[in-house]
């Protein structure tokens, strides 16, 4: 009986497998980035900690002023906080800390580790976050594409009003207006907090339910401007999309023109809109500070703004740096989606 001829079939081994991974494209970009962002956070830090010493007095200005605290036990706070060091030694033990310890450093008003204080907050601010972003991108790109596709009718025109009232009001005059807004219709929708009284008596529906009435509010604050932005670069990608040669191509053999919207155009013109997801955390945490400070939500703006007006250090430190990493594993997760929905975008020729 005569031999087959055809080599036998090999079975990749798990090892072979990570060797592969390891060795892809994917993973050589993810590596270099990440050591692109060891650096940029190494810069960061050390600049944003000789920046904040610039600003006059520190932590124990408010001691100093008060007749209970002695001489003595001022020179024993600055002592026991380090605010005794030249500013230099500060940092240099402070990322000496962080490095090898993995700590960064016991918050001057709390007398806690940082990190601490930070988890504590971290949930609620992703949550309001997490949920502004839903809501902006189910609005905004609907509306976008409803602009593009009746250009310089009545429904565009009506919409092209919509967002330039909306970038035109801050987060600031927004906030002001939904809390009127809320002050008329008491008690329908609530301000303060982020849960009620009685949320530990409800069942975990109920506790869902209640905790997402109170994110109504502060995530419509958050929401109207980055709302109104998105749909506008949504239209303007759609409207250049669509005057393309391909998609005179496929009207022209009788596609159907939902499929040369969505299918065609949409596709193309989502790339610029993938890209805006690596910058959304940071600016959303920037909006936080006044969302957070209304409607009194118990997140990370407001502990922020606290820590940076009693000028607590490593407080404040922490808190720049975690929003520093969330900017940039936002913008690799931007760069990875990007190339998974475009695959004529190669990882190996982004910078």
């Amino acid at each position: 009986m005569a031999q087959s001829s055809l080599p036998a079939r090999t079975v990749a081994t798990p090892w072979d497998k990570l060797v592969a991974f390891v060795s892809s494209e994917t993973a050589l970009y993810v590596l270099k980035r990440i050591l692109q962002a060891l650096l940029t956070l190494l810069l960061a830090s050390a600049l944003s900690f000789f920046v904040i010493q610039l600003a006059p007095g520190d932590f124990l200005d408010q001691y100093r002023q008060s007749p209970q605290f002695s001489a003595e036990t001022i020179q024993q706070l600055e002592t026991q906080f380090g605010l005794d060091q030249p500013a230099w030694r500060q940092y240099l033990s402070w990322l000496y800390q962080v490095v090898f310890h993995g700590n960064f450093g016991l918050s001057f008003a709390y007398q806690r580790p940082v990190v601490d204080i930070l988890w504590e907050r971290v949930p609620n601010t992703l949550l309001l976050s997490f949920a502004s972003i839903v809501v902006t991108w189910l609005i905004a790109i609907p509306l976008g594409i409803v602009g593009a596709v009746n250009q310089n009718r009545f429904a565009d025109r009506a919409l092209r009003v919509l967002s330039y009232l909306g970038q035109g009001m801050p987060t600031i005059v927004t906030g002001l207006l939904l809390l009127f807004f809320a002050q008329l219709t008491a008690p329908l929708f609530p301000i303060g907090g982020r849960t009620s009284i009685i949320h530990d008596d409800l069942n975990w529906f109920g506790q869902m339910l209640d905790v997402g009435w109170h994110l109504i509010l502060p995530t419509v604050a958050l929401s109207i401007t980055s709302f109104a932005g998105l749909q506008r670069i949504t239209r303007g990608q759609m409207l250049d999309v669509m005057r393309q040669n391909y998609i005179q191509t496929a009207r022209a053999k009788g596609l159907p023109e939902d499929r040369v919207v969505y299918v065609h155009a949409l596709r193309n013109a989502v790339n610029p809109l993938i890209t805006l997801l690596g910058f959304e955390f940071a600016s959303l945490l920037g909006g936080a500070f006044i969302t957070e400070t209304y409607f009194n939500w118990p997140g990370l703006g407001k502990l922020i703004l606290e820590a940076v007006q009693s000028q607590d250090l490593y407080l404040v430190m922490a808190s720049l740096m975690m929003g520093a990493v969330m900017l940039i594993i936002g913008n690799l997760l931007a760069d990875l989606l990007l190339s998974f929905v475009d695959p004529r975008i190669r990882l190996s020729e982004m910078n």
